[in-house]
């Protein structure tokens, strides 16, 4: 047990069940509440494994079945929750249950929890966050949370229980209970392990601030902060100042608020929010900026600190503070941030200063992420998000049959979709996943978060052997096999409904030619006598410059004329 605890003596009690760091602080009522953390979330998978975690948790729970106790799980990003609330008895039978299922998961009934991750998935929502973290991460770490998982599909009974025996460990765990005892009874009998760190961050924003472009009625901004004091502060600052400058003086939103979520040991996610009608929007934008950018020039009121602080040390008169903290504490001793006792926390509230938060909010801008409707934010020093690749493959080329202008290229080192307005490549190497399907569609999403579908249909000359070619150079963990697709879900070329390819259509395409040749000839003719009228005139002793113009402004029309009716011709013959 970290020797920091023992500066919590007095407010919360700590030792070990089963090896299990365990915390305890009694709390008023007849029910207890007891949580078992574990040091694994989304963040520790790859997309190919993406549901890894959440499959876990899901098949630990089932041989719990209907119960009237309140309990449930929970996977986030860098951790998971198993928690119950009831009495003490029944508690101790959960977090017995739990354990013992994780250490002996129901397989048999893993395709089916597989296809109840998906339903749930299904009915979820994205949200207007949702794809904030795959911009700023990429398709993989923290990231992870903006797709789908993936791994759903194809994970094998043996990948389940390794994933189960290696991070669902005693060593890997915190257990906190609401009580002034931990309970008799409790058997949390799990595999030795190691403590995991936090998922080291990735990164596909080349620079910061950036910006993307979001749905309409919502402006959203992240930011990555070191974990603080300050920081937490500065969080409460800026929510209440986009609510009174974009809701109570602007009218321009109805939510305005801001927040502060750990990340891992180090670093947080401020997360800035507004929505706005589609009249207001413009507004909205231009009040946002304008509210960061009056607190990143230091423009804080000692009131607003006041405020905010005031607000914040009132938590620490909370009844039965200790069992009130016991999550806070459980989740720092897990992640390994430093733990502070209350008389710290509350030392560090009061020394904050505007200067501080100056500090913060200037951090916060340097590293912001923000989501936008409608047009960009360049003219507040943001950057557009890289919406292409900077590179392309090569390797054999086949061309769209719906654009003539879009090119797929399969080549020995990646693939890369050429578009008019840049290339977008996923390389092998650096590939998180690919789903195939068994009618050859092929999706390839990279590291960086592009990715590139390849559907045979859809684009001439990609043939079994290329597809072949394709599944040989993907890494063989980064292929997830999809189910068959019903035959009116693989897409087909869009018809060109101007083809000429019926009698009607080369009769009328003969039609434009005869008339070209025709207006073009009576151009060329004309065109030819102005030349030497013309040249006759010029060599007059008198020349009679009026007439030369006259014939010249006739063939004007003419040469129109035929210009017009060649645009035309091309575009039938095209269509």
């Amino acid at each position: 047990m970290t020797t920091e605890l023992h500066a919590l003596d007095g407010l919360i009690s700590h030792t070990t069940t089963d090896c299990i760091p365990t915390l305890y602080a009694p709390a008023s009522g007849n029910e207890i509440t007891a949580g078992l953390f574990f040091r694994v979330g989304r963040a520790d998978e790859t997309l190919a494994t993406a549901g890894l975690t959440h499959l876990v948790e899901h098949l630990a729970l089932h041989r719990l079945g209907l119960s009237d106790l309140h309990y449930n799980g929970a996977t986030a990003n860098a951790y998971t929750l198993f928690h119950a609330t009831g009495s003490e008895e029944e508690v101790v039978k959960y977090l017995n249950s739990v354990c013992a299922g994780l250490r002996d998961l129901p397989m048999e009934r893993l395709e089916t929890e597989k296809e109840i991750l998906r339903t749930e998935a299904a009915g979820r929502g994205g949200g207007p966050q949702h794809q904030m973290p795959l911009w700023r991460y990429g398709a993989q770490s923290y990231g992870l949370t903006s797709y789908n998982e993936l791994g759903t599909w194809s994970l094998t009974p043996d990948q389940v229980r390794h994933w189960a025996q290696t991070r669902f460990t005693r060593d890997n765990a915190v257990l906190w209970i609401t009580s002034d005892h931990v309970p008799e009874g409790l058997d949390l009998t799990l595999p030795e392990g190691v403590r995991f760190p936090a998922p080291t961050a990735t990164s596909a924003l080349p620079t910061t601030p950036a910006y993307i472009s979001g749905d309409d009625g919502h402006v959203v901004l992240t930011s990555v902060l070191r974990r603080s004091t300050a920081a937490s502060v500065f969080a409460d600052v800026l929510g209440r100042a986009l609510f009174q400058d974009l809701r109570q003086e602007g009218g321009y939103s109805y939510s305005a608020e801001a927040d502060y979520s750990p990340r891992d040991a180090d670093f947080a996610t401020l997360t800035a929010y507004a929505d706005s009608l589609p009249q207001k929007q413009d507004a909205v934008v231009g009040g946002f900026v304008d509210t960061l950018a009056r607190l990143r020039a230091g423009r804080i009121e000692q009131a607003e600190l006041d405020s905010v602080r005031t607000k914040l040390l009132k938590m620490y008169d909370t009844p039965d503070l200790g069992a009130a903290t016991l999550p806070s504490y459980a989740l720092s001793l897990l992640l390994g941030h430093p733990i502070l006792t209350p008389e710290q926390h509350r030392a560090e509230l009061t020394a904050v200063t505007l200067e501080d938060l100056r500090e913060v909010a200037r951090e916060a801008w340097g590293g912001a992420l923000l989501q936008v409707p409608g047009r960009g934010v360049d003219w507040a020093g943001f950057t557009l998000a890289p919406q292409f690749s900077t590179t392309s493959v090569t390797g054999t080329r086949h061309q769209s049959l719906e654009d003539e202008q879009v090119t797929l290229v399969i080549g020995a080192e990646g693939v890369s979709l050429l578009t008019p307005r840049g290339p977008v490549t996923v390389r092998y190497d650096a590939c998180s996943a690919m789903g195939a399907r068994p009618d050859g569609a092929r999706t390839l999403t990279g590291h960086d978060g592009f990715s590139v579908t390849v559907e045979p249909t859809l684009y001439r000359g990609v043939t079994p052997e290329r597809i072949a070619a394709l599944d040989a150079a993907v890494p063989p963990q980064a292929t997830v096999r999809m189910p068959a697709r019903e035959p009116d879900q693989i897409p087909q070329p869009r018809k060109r409904t101007s083809a000429p390819s019926s009698a009607a259509g080369n009769g009328a395409t003969w039609a434009w030619t005869a008339a070209l040749w025709l207006v073009g000839l009576l151009a060329a003719t004309w065109g030819l006598l102005c030349a030497v009228i013309t040249a006759d005139e010029s060599g007059a002793a008198n020349p009679e410059w009026d007439a030369v113009v006259g014939v010249w402004i006739l063939e004007l029309p003419l040469a129109f004329a035929t210009w017009k009716l060649y645009t035309a011709r091309k575009a039938r013959r095209r269509g």
